[in-house]
């Protein structure tokens, strides 16, 4: 698995243990459902000021979504 599917899987497993639909996340971080979904899916590379926007949406620091150990 590349480090850029890690981070989707990442995301995605953070949302989804916060109960957060697509929809949600991307209301709450000023992106596109379309967007979160194919970051997700590894099909998006993220600008840093994304990661931010994502970060914040789910309340976590942008570091955080690099650790992959949870995975």
């Amino acid at each position: 698995m590349t480090n850029i599917q890690k981070f989707g899987k990442k995301i995605r497993k953070l949302r989804l243990d916060r109960n957060m639909s697509q929809e949600e996340l991307a209301y709450e971080s000023g992106l596109h459902r379309t967007y979160i979904g194919s970051v997700e899916r590894a099909e998006k590379n993220l600008t840093i000021k994304n990661v931010f926007k994502i970060a914040e949406a789910l309340g976590i620091n942008p570091s955080d979504l690099f650790n992959f150990d949870d995975l």
